[in-house]
């Protein structure tokens, strides 16, 4: 008689993009993931995951999972390959980048980013391997760096409310984000704040899912975030809606800020934001009362708002406001963008940049931004440039669907003379251009901790599985390169979880008394944290307050106060581009995708249908577009085709592609990054998707 096991409960830590960072419970019977759930102990998973982690293990097991290392076969861009050993990938890929380095090694180029958040699996090993050869540094831009500058010139580190004391909120403000996609926990405790009787309001150019359920949404022009956050300021001060002994204790500035807000009236504001004065004084008076009345009054912002050519300015703006009405004082109160500063890491330890110095004669090597990826794999070697990029390895990242100017980005990778290296779960579009192709572990199959960005636990990854086939993790594949490369230090034969031991800083109180073996055991830890941190001031800027005026920003050649910067691309202003493209066009996150991981599994692409543009009701009239017509969507930079929604979502002169597909699964190849622009930000140098403007026109039936 054959003995049946029991099924075995295994703690681990959702590893994608997202603020969220849930426990998880992975239910494994006989070697075999069979179930993902949230844990429901922990105070922010609370039990419910999102629709694309509760499918994981449809992830793992996919058919299409990679599990053998690959060579290419096919012209660069087909996805032709043929299996071979881990030893020949290895040697292979050893041998070229010891040519590379030969000549320049900063001719080679990591190029990774959040495909993984874990400590381990993201920029452990992988960053001692990079520092340790002399390759060229990337400068991780894609998601968060404007806004993050803005915030930490005005409040001086990624701290900000505690998002177990949402619900407790009376007047909430969503701003620049769709939570119930990308922020579902969060989502669940605003909900419980409208239970409560708390006011929601939605700041956004589309009228997303959160937003409709919101009381009130204000359809602002894209760009224009700042100018709104400078109106309400102006009536904040104007009409004396203010904590008056909070500026005075715990700010710096406030009279150059009053001078300054002077000029953005209600109206003036209005014109800008596309919006009515009426929306502007009513959004400020209500901020301010509620404030003045002792009421909790959080922002949320999100990344969507910095993703302009005024990005960090505008995160800058909107986080000079809750000081100005005391909304710190609160648990639960203020703003939060991120948490991620609440986490002490051991980034030294972790990432090892003093091999790069040891190595290098003491020299930093050159930085090449993610964002323009696109220009500098076509760029030539220059005394400005430095070394042509020689050869790539990609891990964590889909840059062929996710970085900007996407033709420029294809070009590039199709250079036959650049040799490209991908670690990936799938053929994705970016492993369709690689010269080798290695299989990378999942979450389940390998050992990670876990920082996060919406709340403040550490969070355990445990192995569930043994590895499929010959997948490996990515800080396995490292050290079996450093291996090859001849690299002897004592850091490459770190296991994970010598390193996962070590990822956070007990020098630090927040994290003083982080253990990693009892972590394992219990899935999560709260840091020491306040739940009011800047509740009786303590900012992280040098002068310990909310700076209002900032003298590092004029030391950094920026506008020292409040401004406001107008988009590249828009019709006020570029009147002359606006002529040939008369629409705005955000492409945010679709709420089965996230980035554009999850894009090949099927039940989820198929809940999200097919790509699709919305386009309000007059514009689409005025291009004879109906709804479920073919479009074509183009500017100078290129074009791509969706199906039409036609909807008042979108407001008049918008139009939104719900985002990020694999081009392989759009009909004509090519997704909306076809058309976004590899110009950077204000601040941060951080990309500007959702500072495009396009035309749209119908296609001829049967094209």
């Amino acid at each position: 008689m054959n003995s049946v096991s029991e099924p075995i409960i295994v703690r681990a830590a959702c590893p994608h993009d997202c603020p969220d960072t849930c426990a998880l419970l992975v239910t494994v019977k006989d070697g075999i993931a069979t179930e993902v759930k949230g844990d429901p102990d922990h105070p922010t998973t609370a039990g419910v995951l999102c629709t694309k982690v509760s499918r994981y293990t449809e992830r793992t097991y996919h058919k299409d999972r990679l599990l053998h290392p690959m060579k290419r076969v096919g012209k660069k861009g087909e996805g032709k390959f043929e299996r071979i050993s881990w030893d020949e990938a290895l040697d292979t890929i050893s041998a070229r980048l010891k040519e590379v380095a030969a000549r320049n090694p900063q001719a080679i180029l990591p190029y990774s980013y959040a495909g993984t958040m874990g400590l381990v699996q993201g920029e452990s090993m992988a960053m001692r391997f990079f520092n340790r050869i002399g390759a060229s540094q990337l400068d991780r831009t894609i998601c968060a760096s404007a806004g993050a500058a803005g915030y930490k010139y005005t409040v001086g580190t990624r701290l900000g409310a505690d998002t177990e004391h949402v619900q407790d909120a009376r007047l909430i403000i969503i701003w620049g984000g769709n939570p119930i996609a990308s922020n579902l926990h969060f989502w669940m405790r605003v909900q419980e704040a409208k239970r409560r009787g708390a006011k929601l309001i939605a700041i956004d150019p589309y009228r997303s899912l959160s937003a409709d359920k919101c009381h009130q949404h204000i359809a602002l022009l894209p760009g224009t975030d700042a100018a709104l956050a400078l109106g309400m300021m102006h009536v904040l001060i104007n009409e004396n809606l203010l904590d008056a002994d909070y500026i005075a204790q715990h700010t710096l500035g406030f009279a150059q800020l009053k001078q300054r807000v002077q000029e953005w009236s209600p109206q003036h504001t209005a014109e800008v934001c596309g919006i009515s004065a009426d929306e502007v004084v009513q959004l400020a008076h209500e901020y301010g009362a509620a404030a003045q009345r002792g009421e909790i009054t959080l922002i949320r912002a999100n990344y969507g708002l910095q993703r302009v050519r005024g990005g960090g300015m505008a995160v800058r703006n909107i986080a000079c406001l809750p000081a100005l009405v005391g909304a710190w004082r609160h648990a639960g109160g203020g703003l939060q963008l991120s948490t991620s500063d609440s986490f002490p890491k051991n980034g030294a330890f972790l990432q090892r940049p003093d091999l790069l110095l040891q190595h290098n004669n003491g020299v930093p090597t050159r930085t090449i931004n993610m964002s323009t990826i696109g220009d500098d794999l076509l760029r030539e070697a220059s005394a400005d440039f430095g070394p042509r990029v020689e050869a790539m390895i990609v891990y964590n990242s889909n840059p062929v669907a996710v970085a900007p100017e996407s033709g420029k980005v294809m070009q590039g990778f199709a250079r036959e003379d650049l040799f490209t290296v991908v670690l990936e779960h799938f053929q994705t579009d970016t492993a369709d251009y690689a010269d080798i192709l290695l299989p990378a572990t999942t979450q389940l199959e390998h050992i990670d901790v876990h920082a996060t960005y919406g709340h403040v636990y550490m969070m355990a990854n445990n192995a569930a599985i043994a590895p499929l086939g010959e997948a490996k993790a990515n800080s396995e594949i490292f050290r079996l390169l450093a291996a090859r490369m001849g690299f002897t230090e004592d850091c490459f034969k770190d296991s994970d979880d010598a390193i996962a031991a070590q990822a956070f800083d007990r020098r630090n109180p927040r994290a003083a008394d982080y253990d990693w073996e009892r972590l394992k055991e219990t899935g999560w830890q709260r840091l020491n944290m306040p739940v009011a941190p800047f509740a009786e001031g303590g900012f992280g800027t040098p002068s310990g307050k909310c700076e209002f005026y900032s003298a590092r920003m004029l030391a950094d050649g920026l506008d020292p106060l409040p401004t406001y910067i107008a988009p590249y691309e828009s019709v006020a202003s570029n009147a002359e581009l606006a002529q040939k493209y008369p629409l705005a066009m955000i492409s945010p996150p679709a709420r089965n995708f996230l980035n554009s991981s999850f894009v090949n599994v099927q039940s989820l692409r198929d809940t999200e249908g097919e790509p699709h543009l919305d386009i309000h009701p007059d514009d689409a009239a005025a291009r004879g577009i109906v709804n479920g017509a073919e479009v074509r969507i183009f500017n100078d930079r290129g074009s791509m085709l969706a199906t039409a929604r036609v909807t008042p979502k979108a407001r008049v002169g918008l139009v939104v592609g719900l985002s990020i597909w694999w081009k392989k699964f759009s009909g004509d190849g090519k997704n909306a990054n076809e058309v976004t622009s590899q110009r950077l930000t204000d601040m941060g140098n951080a990309p500007t998707f959702y500072d495009v403007l396009v035309q749209v026109e119908a296609c001829p039936s049967g094209v």
